[in-house]
């Protein structure tokens, strides 16, 4: 059987739940770094889960994880924004990850990988950018704080006492947004470089351990794939049910 009918084993839907579940836990702990940036860009490490289980197990895997950190954290601390910051985190994480995949997938070379870290890590800052100035600051505007401005830059005052109303973009885009994610993309490749062949190797190992002694016939496969995909879908309904009851629960 091919590897392509072969992509959502038993391995790899183990490894996209670990990675995921992983992600999802880091996320969940953030960390202020008040003395360089606004309280409000808090870092956690979720990326580093993300990007080594995306070069481990594919792009579209790595997709899968993003959605399933996303999902664990409104579990754990639902949401503070009405969903809208964890879109954004959903959309900055796709932008990072998926072009790193897709480059390092069609060569499994340190050059690649590196290559593919750098186009993620620079498409990853530009979402950042653009959903911030575009969904999250008008959003929180107008939900938050009623279409007053003063909280806001009340909040970016300590950092940059000319800040204004006029000036608030320029501040808050281009010399928090923007470094503040270049950093966060950074800590991942840091971590992620070292480790991710090993884990990659262990994956494979497993796999073939646990890879049936006999070739499923084309009537097998299409069953396993249908409660493969039955299964997925039932969990992702779960974790989405579940999202949305600790959301409720919490208002």
């Amino acid at each position: 059987m091919s590897e392509k009918r072969n992509y959502f084993n038993a391995t790899r839907i183990a490894m996209i739940a670990l990675f995921g579940a992983l992600a999802g836990i880091l996320y969940s702990f953030v960390f202020p770094i008040a003395a360089a940036f606004p309280v409000f860009l808090e870092l956690n490490f979720s990326d580093i889960p993300m990007l080594i289980g995306t070069f481990a197990l594919g792009p579209l895997s790595g997709g899968i994880i993003v959605v399933i950190k996303i999902l664990i954290k409104l579990i754990i601390k639902s949401t503070g924004t009405a969903f809208v910051g964890e879109l954004a985190d959903l959309l900055i994480g796709l932008a990072f990850i998926v072009p790193a995949g897709l480059i390092y997938q069609k060569k499994r070379s340190f050059k690649s990988a590196m290559i593919g870290m750098c186009v993620g890590m620079f498409s990853s800052v530009a979402v950042a950018v653009f959903v911030n100035w575009i969904i999250l600051v008008p959003f929180y505007i107008q939900l938050v704080f009623h279409g007053s401005w003063d909280p806001l830059i009340g909040m970016m005052l300590p950092l940059f006492p000319s800040c204004t109303k006029d000036t608030f973009y320029n501040f808050y885009l281009w010399v928090s947004v923007l470094p503040f994610n270049f950093m966060r993309c950074l800590i991942a490749i840091i971590v992620t470089l070292p480790v991710y062949k090993h884990i990659s190797r262990a994956i494979v190992s497993v796999n073939k351990k646990l890879a049936p002694k006999k070739e499923a016939t084309a009537q097998e496969a299409r069953k396993r794939t249908v409660i493969t995909v039955l299964v997925c879908v039932a969990v992702f309904v779960l974790l989405i049910g579940f999202a949305l009851l600790r959301y409720f629960l919490k208002k």
